[in-house]
């Protein structure tokens, strides 16, 4: 069975996480952020294991055990009825990466649209990353030229999953916005889809 999936889509500090929780308060929307599901991990698991050894290198982790380790959380959550596949939509962001992931995600995942979170002004998310990192104590994420490659790495790696989803699947939203009508415009999409 595919999980009838939405994805957040954006440069880092367009707000993804954000919006991930505000649709995973609503009820039949099941919200699973990546970087939530790498921290939650049990390191004494094979699996986990697995992601210490390439992250303690400061090593990417391969797309095919990325996804991996993603199914073995998504899987743990519907074994305790967090995620019911059969009646809760899936809210993922972070996930997948890169064409790679998304290609090795399709026979999981049925996507029903892809919320691109955009945000040209690249000045404006680095200002927002730089608050977050201060507001948050993470201040790796703070230093200018951090943020200026992660976006470079986003533009390289991600940004193409967006022409792999194609327009018919791309919605895109004005992350410049504040969260609540970005949020709307979300919704809004979402309830105008024939397919609900």
């Amino acid at each position: 069975m595919k999980y009838r999936t939405y994805l957040i889509f954006g440069a880092p500090g367009a707000g993804k996480g954000t919006q991930g929780k505000i649709l995973g308060t609503i009820p039949r929307f099941f919200h699973c952020a990546c970087g939530d599901v790498f921290r939650s991990l049990d390191t004494r698991t094979p699996l986990g294991q697995t992601f210490l050894e390439y992250s303690s290198r400061g090593q990417l982790v391969p797309d095919a055990i990325t996804v991996k380790l993603w199914m073995a959380v998504i899987g743990d959550t519907v074994g305790m009825h967090k995620f019911k596949p059969d009646i809760d939509s899936l809210v993922l962001d972070g996930i997948p990466r890169n064409i790679d992931q998304a290609r090795i995600m399709q026979d999981i995942l049925d996507v029903r649209r892809v919320f691109h979170l955009s945000c040209p002004d690249r000045e404006a998310l680095i200002s927002r990353l730089k608050k977050r990192a201060l507001k948050e104590n993470r201040f790796d994420d703070a230093n200018e030229e951090t943020i200026r490659r992660r976006l470079v790495t986003y533009e390289e790696e991600s940004e193409p999953v967006l022409e792999f989803y194609g327009p018919r699947l791309v919605v895109n939203v004005d992350a410049t916005q504040v969260p609540v009508k970005v949020a709307h415009d979300i919704l809004s999409a979402i309830i105008s889809d024939p397919q609900g």
